[in-house]
C-alpha cells in the first residue's frame, strides 16, 4: 500500500491565493483584526510556489477576489502577469457586480489566460444568483470555463445575506452547463450543499479550510458546533470527482502539511483519494 505522503504526490490545490502586496497586506490584517489569526507564510508568487512544490503540489488555482467596484480589471491583470511565466499556476479571474460591464471583463480575462471565474459573495456583497453577474456567467459558460464562489457560511460569515444553499441553486438551475464550485465545502451549511453535488453532476465542492486543524476551532469562536470529522467518509466516495482538494494557502494560520494530513487520515479508497487530490480539479477545470 502506497504511503499517505505519496498519495499526495503530484496533486492540484485548487483554492489558493496570489494578490498583489498591498491588497494582501489588507486582507491580511482584516483576518487577523477579525480572527485573531497570524499567517507565518510567504504571500509572494515564488515563496507560495516553494512550499507547495516540497508539499508535492504540481498545480494550484489561483483565486482574486475585487473587494469592490472597478478594480477587477486590473487586479485579473496582475493574476494573469504574475503567474504567467509559472509552470504550476492556473489563473482565474475576478468580476464585481458593480462593474460596469461584467460580462465585458470576465471575456477580456479569458482573452488573457484566465482559466475560471471566482467570486467571494460575502466580502464582495452580493450573492451568486445576484443577476448583474449573469453576463459574466454567461461568458464563462460560453467559453467552457468554471465558476468557483464562496457561497456558505463559514469559516466566518455567519451573518452575511449573499450566502446559502437557496441562492447557489439558483445559478445551477439558471446555467445549467456551466461548472460551478462552492468553496470550504459548502459550511457550515455542508449538508445541503452536499445535497446539491449528489443532484447536479456539475456542482463541485472544494475542501479549503473545511477540513483544517483549526476549524473546529474557528467555528466554536463564531457560535457553530462544526468538526472536519462530521462529514463521513462516505461523502468523499459517493461524490468522487466532485470534491476538489483546496487548503485556502497562503492565507492560513496552520502550517500548509496540517490540512493535507487530515484528509490523508480518512480511511477513502484509492479512486477517492486520487479523484480528491488530482482527478476532480481536472474535471472541474474542463481538461
Amino acid at each position: 500500500m502506497a504511503e499517505p505522503e505519496s498519495t499526495f504526490a503530484g496533486a492540484i490545490d485548487a483554492h489558493t491565493h496570489l494578490m498583489p502586496p498591498r491588497l494582501m497586506r489588507a486582507i491580511r490584517e482584516s483576518l487577523s483584526a477579525s480572527m485573531g489569526w497570524e499567517f507565518p507564510h510567504p504571500a509572494d508568487r515564488d515563496g507560495v510556489e516553494t512550499v507547495l512544490r516540497e508539499a508535492g503540489v504540481a498545480e494550484y488555482v489561483v483565486l482574486p477576489y475585487a473587494h469592490r467596484p472597478g478594480v477587477a480589471r486590473e487586479l485579473n491583470e496582475w493574476v494573469i502577469e504574475t503567474t504567467g511565466a509559472s509552470e504550476r499556476a492556473v489563473p482565474f479571474a475576478t468580476v464585481h457586480a458593480g462593474d460596469e460591464d461584467p460580462r465585458a471583463v470576465a471575456q477580456a480575462a479569458f482573452d488573457g489566460g484566465a482559466r475560471g471565474l471566482k467570486f467571494h459573495c460575502p466580502v464582495q456583497g452580493f450573492g451568486p444568483a445576484d443577476q448583474r453577474i449573469e453576463g459574466a456567467l454567461t461568458a464563462a459558460a460560453e467559453r467552457d470555463r468554471p465558476a468557483l464562489f464562496h457561497a456558505g457560511s463559514g469559516p466566518a460569515s455567519l451573518d452575511s445575506p449573499h450566502v446559502g444553499a437557496e441562492a447557489f441553486e439558483r445559478v445551477v438551475e439558471q446555467h445549467p452547463d456551466l461548472r460551478v464550485a462552492c468553496a470550504h465545502l459548502g459550511t457550515y451549511d455542508w449538508s445541503a450543499f452536499v445535497g446539491l453535488a449528489r443532484e447536479h453532476d456539475t456542482v463541485f465542492l472544494d475542501t479549503a479550510f473545511a477540513c483544517s486543524p483549526t476549524a473546529a476551532d474557528t467555528a466554536a469562536a463564531v457560535g457553530v458546533d462544526y468538526e472536519p470529522d462530521d462529514v463521513p467518509d462516505a461523502v468523499f466516495e459517493e461524490l468522487a470527482g466532485q470534491i476538489l482538494y483546496g487548503s485556502d494557502y497562503p492565507n492560513v494560520p496552520h502550517p500548509y502539511a496540517d490540512e493535507r494530513r487530515r484528509l490523508l487520515a480518512r480511511s477513502l479508497s484509492a479512486t477517492a483519494t486520487e479523484q480528491l487530490f488530482r482527478g476532480a480539479a481536472e474535471r472541474f477545470l474542463g481538461r
